[in-house]
């Protein structure tokens, strides 16, 4: 319980203070929006096209792991997207934003820091492999769907070049492309470059989590609580739940299991809310679900972790 206290009170704390600065006055809307589209525009495509421009893309590349893990993670998404339209009354486009928020897990910032403090280093080649294409299938899952919910009252022969615009005009899809063509092609970055991406990088979760601060001020849970509640359940009951039974399924081995269900059983991450963000659709519920999700997961987290092997 002291390990997961000790990573995710610092979120809490960055979240904690731009909320205050925002309820204070001392850090107005116009600035939250400011530094929220920088964190969306620049400083997160860099840090994903880091992460991805860096990974061992070939380290533990398990089928049955992706496979586990992504199933569960498509039927979240399609669970989060239907309940919030059959069951809550939201439109196709919140409902899509919603199923983002059932979908992404907080697998970077406290996925591979609890894998780690519980099972040591030696023990995140799973989570890697799991990380590498995380933000391109949830990005690209996403993305697609609310076009095509967007385009849905046009002509059908528009829907494909409007997603495909949509994705690649899109800076995060872009800074995880452009991760990929460095890896894959082996292209040499110069070190001045590489200095400057790590700067940009290094500003990417600290100005995403207290401009979140601000955005929790702005919306706050009201009305909201149960699709909220039912957020938390999917992404931190149903997604772990479903890993397991894939995997067991599967026959994955028991390093693979536990990379797999620890980063399932994540709260959603910051990504959750700049999907919303980025959109105009469901921020209440997506803000407030990354952050309740994320106080609730101190105790989830901590059963799954006795749970496993």
């Amino acid at each position: 319980m002291q390990t997961l206290i000790s990573v995710i009170l610092p979120v809490f704390i960055i979240i904690g203070f731009g909320y205050f600065a925002s309820w204070r006055g001392w850090f107005t809307q116009s600035n939250v929006d400011g530094l929220m589209r920088y964190a969306t525009n620049f400083a997160v495509p860099v840090l994903l096209f880091r992460a991805i421009s860096n990974l061992d893309l070939a380290a533990e590349y398990n089928i049955g792991l992706l496979g586990s893990y992504y199933a569960a993670a498509f039927l979240c998404f399609l669970t989060g997207m239907l309940g919030a339209k059959y069951l809550f009354g939201r439109d196709w486009e919140d409902a899509t934003a919603i199923g983002f928020v059932c979908l992404f897990s907080n697998s970077l910032l406290l996925g591979l820091a609890i894998m780690e403090r519980a099972y040591g280093a030696d023990s995140l080649t799973g989570n890697y492999a799991i990380i590498s294409i995380h933000a391109p299938f949830c990005y690209g899952l996403g993305i697609a769907v609310m076009e095509v919910m967007r385009a849905r009252h046009t002509s059908k022969a528009k829907i494909v070049p409007t997603v495909l615009k949509a994705m690649f005009s899109n800076a995060l899809i872009l800074g995880i492309g452009l991760g990929f063509i460095v890896n894959l092609g082996n292209v040499p970055v110069p070190g001045y470059v590489t200095h400057a991406v790590n700067l940009l990088a290094s500003s990417a979760l600290p100005a995403a989590l207290f401009g979140m601060g601000g955005v929790l001020y702005r919306y706050r849970p009201e009305g909201d609580m149960r699709t909220i509640l039912f957020c938390c359940a999917v992404s931190l009951g149903l997604h772990p739940a479903l890993v397991f039974a894939f995997g067991s399924w599967s026959a994955i081995s028991v390093d693979n299991m536990r990379s797999a269900i620890v980063t399932a059983s994540m709260a959603p991450g910051i990504n959750a809310y700049l999907f919303a963000n980025m959109y105009g659709r469901a921020m209440r519920v997506a803000a407030s679900t990354v952050l309740i999700g994320t106080a609730l997961s101190v105790a989830t987290v901590w059963l799954w972790l006795g749970a496993l092997p």
